[in-house]
């Protein structure tokens, strides 16, 4: 995909500091991981579209006995070439000095600037060498383009060995939604279902969350990221759960929501089924040819009519949804694409138009209805109630699969494993 005398620079993710000198997480860049698998901080992957002797060459931190006591084993130079199939490695103390002979009769580099900015200063600096260096035949580049243009195009179309990934990831998350419904009863917290949900995941293999868990009681439903996860659940509270498991880099995104006593009211009932049939609208409508933007237009539909048949809305079905009244209770998107990250890279339109769908992408479906307790136009028997309903799904060639289909939906079905805790 590169033209020729292109380089691709790729440094892995910074390290971020959590407080004082203690340290986030951290999790390796996605797109240096999907294309080298490298993991560690301190990095930078260079690859050319052609040369002599390496195509492929990684920048690591060396091996350092010492700092190893304290943080772990590093691949350094050695792995980088044994472990990793690197043509060349080198210590990445020595970028700055020698980066500029990378870029050396190039003529195209592919660099995102502007995402880390002590990065940009080293870069900058080669390109300056490089340029002030360029006689006698020798060359420097002349172009600069944002690597994801590339990049992010492969990782949008999942292979096999990614799905399977992400199949691993969806039947680890239905473990983890299983032992969540167990534990989710009046009187307990949200925050111990976020820890059934954590440790579930994690005993199963899974590297961590794939971002942080949604665990919302009652009216905290209707806040669409509620992360607080410290509320007391009550009898006749709805949980919504909002969370998947990381296998192999790969991200699952999963909501289910549930009563905590085991049972519907009857107007919990009517807005769950009201979601639930919106959601396996918008799930038939996905097939090659088919776009982020035409699902969003099913799920708004069916949601719509749903609001009006229940008092949410009043007016006709047309003029509700040429004044987008609907979103009072339905305010975010339907669909987004899924891969290694959470909200995956991918671009939602092309030329003007939404992007087709084809077989190999992955994308989430998640209608909701969500009617906060202070809302007194709604019917007091809907107020304080917050639904939403998620899956993954893959594009095939002859329509879709969804991945986790596997975790259960099914209210009757959902009541029945509820009350058998």
């Amino acid at each position: 995909m590169m033209p020729p005398r292109s380089v691709m620079l790729l440094p892995s993710a910074p390290t971020y500091i959590r407080n004082n000198d203690v340290e986030h997480e951290y999790r390796a860049d996605s797109d240096l991981y999907y294309l080298s698998g490298f993991a560690e901080p301190g990095a930078l992957m260079a690859l050319y579209s052609e040369h002599d002797s390496h195509r492929f060459v990684l920048f690591v931190r060396p091996r350092d006995p010492a700092r190893e006591i304290w943080d772990g084993p590093r691949a350094g130079v050695e792995g980088a070439l044994a472990d990793y199939g690197a043509d060349h490695a080198a210590d990445v103390a020595t970028l700055g000095e020698t980066l500029y002979e990378l870029l050396m009769d190039r003529q195209r580099i592919y660099y995102a600037i502007g995402r880390d900015r002590a990065m940009d200063e080293v870069v900058l600096r080669a390109l300056h060498e490089a340029r002030r260096r360029a006689r006698r035949g020798r060359t420097a580049p002349t172009e600069m383009v944002e690597p994801s243009t590339l990049v992010h195009e492969l990782r949008w179309k999942k292979s096999d060995d990614e799905i399977a990934h992400m199949e691993r990831g969806a039947a680890i998350t239905a473990e983890g939604f299983v032992r969540a419904m167990e534990v989710a009863k009046p009187g307990a917290f949200e925050f111990e279902v976020e820890a059934a949900l954590r440790g579930t995941f994690r005993r199963r293999g899974a590297e961590r969350c794939a971002y942080e868990p949604i665990v919302a009681s009652g009216p905290n439903a209707c806040v669409l990221h509620h992360i607080r996860n410290d509320r007391e659940m009550r009898d006749g509270d709805l949980l919504l759960i909002d969370a998947g498991a990381e296998v192999g880099g790969y991200a699952c995104d999963v909501t289910r929501t549930f009563p905590v006593n085991g049972a519907f009211s009857e107007g919990q009932r009517a807005l769950y089924d009201a979601v639930l049939s919106a959601q396996r609208e918008a799930i038939a409508s996905v097939r090659p040819g088919a776009s982020l933007v035409s699902v969003h237009q099913v799920a708004v539909r069916a949601l719509t009519a749903s609001m009006i048949a229940l008092g949410l809305l009043e007016g006709s079905l047309e003029e509700r949804l040429a004044d987008e009244s609907y979103k009072r209770y339905y305010m975010h998107g339907t669909s987004h694409w899924l891969g290694m990250d959470v909200h995956d890279v991918g671009m939602d339109w092309l030329d003007g138009e939404p992007r087709k769908f084809e077989p190999g992408c992955v994308l989430t479906v998640e209608p909701g209805i969500y009617v906060p307790v202070s809302d007194d136009r709604a019917p007091a028997a809907l107020r304080g109630i917050g639904i939403r309903i998620e899956d993954d799904v893959l594009v095939t060639r002859d329509g879709a699969r969804v991945l986790t289909a596997a975790i259960e939906k099914d209210p009757d079905a959902l009541e029945r494993l509820l009350k058998a805790r």
